[in-house]
């Protein structure tokens, strides 16, 4: 399928329903499409031809989001640009990308003006919302659309994906159609959606408040196959989230953990109506154990994790809202630190450096084979075939299966610090850490030291109105994972340097700390 055919799907269901609501203003389906239509007759007007490629640079908006329905109605292919990136970064991507199309929203045109003399490949400008002398106008560049348009993409690819360059120069991640396929496939299967037969023909309700050009933008096409409403947020302010829930009555939505942690402090938290979520799913980064727990509590028995990487979007392992409890209701304490189980259309193994599979309970790292899997990485053979080694696609994760089947993920593989000669996974380390009751979040990394190799060091973010003594923070941790794996050095910043999409940079919090 290609991307358009998830909202041709939708509208297949009733072209007057709700597909996109924005700031009180609601587009059906047919609008949708008319729109999508419109997008893709001028890209043609303008010369893109099958396989081009073109570029979206915008906050969360409903009419960018519909460009990428054009965009695929004219077989050209996405490439989305993250608004939070430097400059410099962005032109690469572009470059990297053979763009020749850029859609951007005005609050973008300074970044874009700086770099547009640099990028001889893009040769058609359109600003969504605003006339510019050097930049063509959403009318203008709509107005070179004639005949209708309905082509195939180029190969069956749907977008290219930069990885975002923080271990190094960006690569483009090309995903095709099977690719969304396979993940639109498995988030059908994997989690709960709302049954028509049973709540009068109800279709899910998913709020985007993380970027549409990352995990929240891929989620949306599972609920365009069922004629769902999208509620998309332009801006991320989690007091604007609970109303949102409340009012739309929201059915499912995606936050990484950094933003869940905001929702279960915010103060409106208690008395907001959350009895429409089904599945509230959680990923991108690693989420406290004991965070986790209260959100189970709090929100509701419908929290659900995915793990994946672009490489492999989204689904990679899931834990359904109903694998976080045991049998008899309880909660699986023991399962909350884990990555769900592998998806039924993607198979794992934990493999040795050398490439040898091992056993249940070993670590090692995570690979993966499915038609989940990119088919590359864009004009880069060597890293598409060095993270494709021994026939199975390399996470860079190091893990273990237990023996119910769940995945574990310890750490990035370039994250494990080696301390008096014992690997320590650092993961592991802060999940201890957030246990503490004063921790907000928390980085773990290792510093070169004389006596231990690497001194295992770590860095806190303490919840509002909080204060620790570094010393009890390392006979908090010890007393739950024991010495070798207590750090040696506590430090408390105000916050942790992060990255565009919420990560802590572990590679900045090295460099903040070797100059102290």
């Amino acid at each position: 399928m290609r991307l358009v055919d998830y909202l041709d799907k939708g509208a297949s269901l009733g072209g007057d329903a709700p597909c996109l609501v924005c700031d009180g203003q609601t587009w059906t389906y047919d609008e949708v499409r008319d729109l999508a239509g419109r997008v893709a007759s001028a890209l043609v007007g303008h010369g893109v031809r099958p396989g081009d490629k073109v570029a979206i640079l915008s906050s969360n908006d409903p009419i960018a989001f519909t460009c990428v329905f054009g965009i695929s109605r004219a077989g050209a292919v996405w490439c989305p640009i993250n608004p939070r990136n430097e400059a410099s970064e962005n032109r690469e991507l572009l470059d990297l990308f053979d763009c020749s199309v850029l859609i951007f929203k005005a609050a973008y045109a300074p970044l874009v003006d700086q770099i547009r003399a640099e990028l001889p490949k893009v040769t058609t400008l359109v600003c969504l919302d605003e006339d510019l002398e050097w930049a063509m106008g959403w009318e203008e560049f709509l107005s070179a659309g004639t005949d209708p348009v309905d082509r195939l993409a180029e190969d069956d690819l749907a977008l290219i994906v930069g990885t975002g360059g923080t271990t190094g120069r960006p690569k483009g991640v090309m995903l095709d159609g099977t690719n969304i396929e396979t993940m639109t496939a498995l988030t059908l299967m994997g989690y709960p959606w709302p049954d028509p037969a049973a709540t009068g023909g109800t279709r899910p309700t998913y709020l985007a408040l993380a970027p549409l050009t990352h995990a929240a933008g891929v989620l949306c096409f599972p609920v365009l196959t069922q004629g769902g409403s999208i509620v998309v947020m332009r801006q991320p302010d989690v007091g604007a989230f609970l109303t949102a829930v409340q009012e739309h009555r929201v059915t499912h939505t995606f936050l990484p953990p950094t933003l869940i942690y905001m929702v279960l402090d915010h103060p409106d938290l208690e008395s907001t109506d959350l009895s429409s979520l089904e599945c509230f799913w959680y990923g991108a980064a690693p989420m406290s154990a004991r965070r986790l727990e209260e959100a189970l509590t709090r929100i509701g028995p419908v929290m659900a994790q995915l793990f994946g990487q672009t490489e492999a979007p989204m689904m990679i392992s899931m834990m359904s809202p109903r694998d976080h409890f045991r049998a008899d209701g309880t909660i699986a304490h023991e399962r909350l630190s884990s990555a769900g189980r592998p998806a039924p259309l993607v198979t794992v193994s934990i493999l040795a450096d050398d490439g040898t599979p091992l056993p249940q309970g070993e670590r090692g790292e995570i690979v993966v084979r499915s038609s989940l899997v990119m088919r590359g990485y864009y004009k880069n053979p060597e890293a598409t075939a060095e993270a494709s080694a021994h026939g199975w696609h390399h996470t860079g994760d190091i893990g273990y299966l237990d023996g119910e089947g769940f995945l574990h993920i310890v750490d990035r593989a370039k994250d494990m610090v080696i301390t008096g000669g014992f690997n320590v996974y650092s993961t592991e380390v802060e999940q201890a850490l957030m246990a503490h009751p004063a921790v907000a979040d928390c980085a773990v990394v290792g510093l070169p030291d004389e006596k231990w190799g690497e001194r295992l060091t770590a860095v806190l973010q303490l919840r509002p109105g909080q204060s620790v003594d570094p010393h009890d923070v390392q006979a908090f941790v010890k007393e739950r994972i024991g010495s070798v794996k207590t750090p040696k050095q506590v430090e408390v910043w105000p916050d942790l340097p992060r990255s565009k999409v919420g990560k802590v940079l572990k590679t900045e919090v090295k460099a903040q700390l070797s100059q102290i």
